[in-house]
């Protein structure tokens, strides 16, 4: 099976969640913005290709399917790309677990553009920082500790006691917040002993290492999801 991936150019962001998952399975997937330019996605987002409408990128063409929502993309991959359980059930958990990253992932963006979307993070500052002191001191502990609890209730290696597509969704978010909060997840990462040496695992699998070492990889950037302010990291 040959991937489409549709997701903007130059934007480090919830398209990196199927990226790792395509690259850590050597799957053959083509890129399609950075090969054919962003406006490739617009007649999907305008309904006039076949296929279910997306509302936003990212979203995947299998076949003549079309999969939107990174949790639901990861879902309908997973299996066929060796990242999912067998079982019915273990299925759930998975989804249940990315479910849960993207309600993180969207706090996360939510730190830097508490108000609008519209707006720029300078037209915000101020709510930005009263935001973010809020996302250090209660929600990163919160949910950060929750995944802690996971793998250690699930053989401490794996949040499903075997590697999926969970483990490189947490990647990508350990990776981010390291990049949005140094300060902060410096403070935090003695708690995480677990995740972190999950991070460390998924960073020197094979194909990822390929991956992080190519221009595939475009650096975190305040352009994505995860973005380094000094204010937002407690910093005056």
């Amino acid at each position: 099976m040959h991937y489409e991936l549709y997701y903007w150019t130059g934007i480090q962001g919830r398209g990196e969640f199927i990226r790792l998952a395509l690259e850590d399975a050597g799957a053959a997937y083509t890129d399609m913005a950075r090969v054919h330019g962003d406006a490739v996605m617009q007649p999907f987002l305008d309904g006039k290709e076949d296929g279910l409408q997306p509302f936003a990128p990212p979203f995947v063409k299998s076949g003549r399917q079309v999969i939107a929502q990174v949790a639901a993309i990861l879902d309908h991959l997973g299996p066929d790309l060796g990242l999912a359980p067998d079982a019915a059930s273990r299925r759930q958990q998975a989804l249940q677990l990315q479910l849960t990253i993207a309600d993180l992932v969207a706090e996360v963006h939510d730190t830097h553009h508490p108000i609008s979307m519209s707006q720029y993070y300078e037209d915000q500052k101020r709510e930005a920082k009263a935001r973010a002191a809020g996302m250090r001191g209660e929600r990163m502990p919160k949910f950060l500790g929750y995944f802690e609890r996971v793998l250690k209730d699930n053989g401490e290696r794996h949040p499903l006691r075997e590697h999926s597509y969970v483990d490189l969704s947490l990647f990508q978010v350990l990776g981010g917040l390291e990049y949005m909060f140094p300060r902060r997840m410096q403070a935090l990462w003695p708690t995480l002993p677990l995740l972190r040496a999950l991070k460390d695992r998924v960073e020197r699998r094979p194909n990822i290492a390929a991956y992080l070492a190519s221009e595939r990889r475009l650096a975190f950037n305040t352009n994505g999801i995860f973005r380094h302010y000094p204010a937002l990291d407690g910093e005056t």
